[in-house]
């Protein structure tokens, strides 16, 4: 028996006025997850807690099966491990997202944000702006003074950390949920740390917004990377081992640094697709064939993770949104489902989204999401869509990380 997990991240959502009130689940044509949830098990199920952060980091460690609520600490130490970072006592992580402000000749202070991720830039282009920002002498003497060091990635996810850092009371926003908003109210506050992140972002702005890479980006018609975005703090996390707990090996297939860092974290393998972008533009097929490759090698469990949904949804991209939902449909489910009937696998398979983003705020929601299970083996005849309507039909859970992993598993649920 195989077990395979599919998270379209982001991919719940609530009813759409142009979409005829239907959601985006709802309205993308995904014949294979219909198909796949008419013989399976739909229901619903919460994986955010209403005390933490509504995101990827506290959903995904409870579809893993680790309760946020005894071990969160921030999503920067999840990402962090992705790249072996160790935290030392007393040092703290954010991550350092790239961020786009709008061009407009006022204070920084009343600027808006325009993009979580500084226009979608990657590659060199982010590897240069962090590590030049960084170089900066200016800038350097005040991240010196700070504590504070990079880690650049070639995306818009870098990770700070800050040594002695105060973190107490502090209030850091993710800038994805406040997208075309004046940043005044929004910037770093609760201590005295704070103000110093603060003035990190400001005068990060006023030396990357005139750099060459953005006057190019502005020219090509792309919103320019001018400046950083400190949040999700947090501090060094420990968490259970998941072949131990589940008595099952596995790997983890992701273009996010904060699946790997997951992974790393609970003990299994991470596999690595050239071509994997967290973007509409990702190798699904690349993806398929690294999960079948570690069944076939042997391996109990493969976790196919898709960034695209909701990476649409912050970007405001409706149709972008629909076509993440359809590919993950036609070139994610359709090859692997077909692959495993061909290759006669067994297998149990948990389709689900991680949390809610939302078209009408560009944000993430915390409320329940659908979730599809399947086995190869039975034909439940249920015969609902896979869709939010379908879940809040069947079986309610308020804690996925206490009942996803065993429903998978076939294990007890406790």
């Amino acid at each position: 028996m195989k077990y395979i997990l599919v998270i379209g991240d982001g991919m719940a959502d609530n009813p759409v006025e142009s979409l005829g009130g239907k959601t985006p689940l709802q309205y993308a044509k995904t014949p294979v997850l219909d198909a796949l949830a008419a013989k399976g098990e739909v229901g619903a199920v919460k994986n955010c807690p209403d005390s933490l952060p509504a995101g990827s980091d506290t959903a995904i460690l409870s579809i893993f099966g680790a309760d946020p609520l005894n071990c969160y600490t921030g999503r920067s130490p999840l990402e962090a491990a992705a790249t072996g970072i160790q935290l030392a006592p007393g040092e703290v992580s954010y991550r350092c997202n790239m961020v786009a402000y709008e061009d407009a000749d006022k204070p920084f202070e009343q600027k808006k944000i325009l993009s979580h991720s500084g226009g979608s830039i990657e590659g060199e282009e982010s590897l240069t702006l962090i590590s030049d920002l960084f170089a900066n002498p200016t800038f350097a003497a005040a991240a010196e003074k700070a504590g504070m060091r990079v880690y650049p990635a070639p995306s818009f996810r870098h990770i700070a950390v800050q040594k002695d850092a105060d973190i107490q009371g502090i209030q850091l926003l993710p800038p994805h949920d406040h997208l075309g908003e004046v940043i005044e109210t929004l910037l770093p506050s609760g201590n005295q740390n704070a103000t110093v992140l603060k003035e990190l972002m400001k005068l990060a702005h006023s030396i990357l917004d005139q750099h060459p890479i953005n006057q190019e980006r502005r020219h090509a018609g792309k919103l320019p990377a001018n400046g950083v975005w400190f949040w999700a703090e947090g501090s060094a996390v420990i968490l259970d081992s998941f072949v131990e707990k589940y008595h099952k090996t596995g790997t983890v297939i992701s273009a996010v640094p904060l699946c790997h860092g997951i992974a790393n974290l609970v003990g299994l393998s991470v596999t690595l697709v050239p071509g994997a972008t967290g973007e509409l533009d990702t190798n699904y097929e690349g993806k398929v064939e690294a999960a079948l490759d570690a069944l076939r090698s042997g391996q109990d469990f493969a976790a196919i993770h898709v960034e695209a949904p909701d990476e649409c949804t912050h970007n405001g991209d409706l149709p972008g949104k629909l076509q993440a939902i359809e590919w993950l449909d036609s070139r994610v489910m359709k090859p692997l489902t077909e692959a495993l009937a061909q290759e006669g696998m067994d297998y149990r398979l948990l389709v689900l989204s991680d949390h809610k983003t939302l078209t009408s705020t560009r944000g993430h929601d915390g409320e329940p999401v659908p979730y599809l299970l399947y086995d190869s083996r039975q034909d439940s005849k249920l015969g609902l869509p896979y869709s939010e309507a379908s879940g809040e039909q069947g079986k309610q859970y308020a804690n996925g990380a206490a009942v996803l992993m065993p429903m998978l598993f076939e294990q007890a649920v406790n």
